[in-house]
């Protein structure tokens, strides 16, 4: 081995500290389980966020959550409360937090709840029921709804005929629906009386109305549509319109969930 010279060194400089990622303000408000994204951009517009004491106007301002001061209607942010709900959702009831044609939504099952600002974990669409997820996790639900995550998600489907091997193997076989080639994993028959039939249907992928498009295609119509399962989750016994908080092993066996978020008591 050569000797080293005096006043020379071969250590390479140790780095002072990694970039911090920043994201918009009203994405950190969202993040951090306060309230929905256009709720954030609502209240920013409004004047009532401020970072570091100054009032932000600009929902897209790049914001720092643990090395800024996020306050609306001027109290701080501070340690939030993970929340994870499995709820039934009925028919009738549309996935998001406000309707424009002023439909009733998801949100009327939580009312009187106590509950903080939660967000529907995927959706199901109007005509659709059964097993639904909410979370301030936003970390956790991006992890479920990921489109690698192929999580299987599992339907109790009635149709309007009487299924036959054929039909079966088509389904899984596959569709091309609108330039899009749409297919079950697995589909079974569960009961059958005499005009109509039960189906169990699972996917592992969360295209926009997957079955009702793939069934359409093949000429069969849907009569009704109960998501059962989200992975290992089954909705069990959970009345109809009801929910419950899941328990920790049942959060962890459907994604990792993240570190404590923020909460902020705000005036008025």
């Amino acid at each position: 081995m050569r000797p080293r010279r005096p006043g020379v060194s071969r250590a390479r400089p140790v780095a002072t500290g990694a970039a911090v990622p920043r994201h918009g303000l009203a994405r950190v408000i969202s993040k951090l389980g306060v309230a929905s994204r256009t709720q954030a951009e609502r209240w920013i517009a409004e004047g009532r966020v401020s970072v570091d004491g100054r009032v932000v106007r600009d929902a897209e301002r790049p914001t720092d959550a643990a090395r800024e001061r996020i306050a609306i209607d001027g109290g701080e942010v501070a340690a939030r409360e993970r929340i994870y709900l499995a709820v039934n959702k009925p028919r009738g009831l549309v996935t998001t937090a406000a309707d424009e044609r002023g439909r009733d939504t998801v949100y009327a099952l939580l009312d009187g709840s106590g509950l903080p600002w939660l967000a529907p974990v995927g959706r199901l669409d109007r005509a659709s029921e059964g097993l639904l997820l909410f979370s301030n996790d936003s970390g956790w639900a991006a992890a479920i709804t990921a489109p690698d995550s192929h999580l299987d998600k599992t339907y109790h489907v009635r149709i309007d005929r009487l299924p036959d091997a054929a039909l079966l193997a088509a389904m899984r076989a596959g569709v091309v629906e609108r330039g899009e080639r749409l297919a079950v994993k697995a589909v079974q028959e569960l009961r059958r009386g005499e005009q109509h039939a039960w189906l169990e249907i699972v996917l592992d992928e969360g295209r926009n109305r997957q079955i009702r498009r793939v069934l359409a295609a093949l000429g069969v119509g849907v009569l009704r549509l109960v998501r059962v399962a989200i992975g290992p989750l089954a909705l069990g016994t959970l009345a109809k319109g009801g929910w419950r908080r899941l328990e920790p092993h049942e959060v962890v066996a459907l994604a990792p969930p993240s570190a404590p978020r923020a909460r902020t008591k705000m005036r008025g």
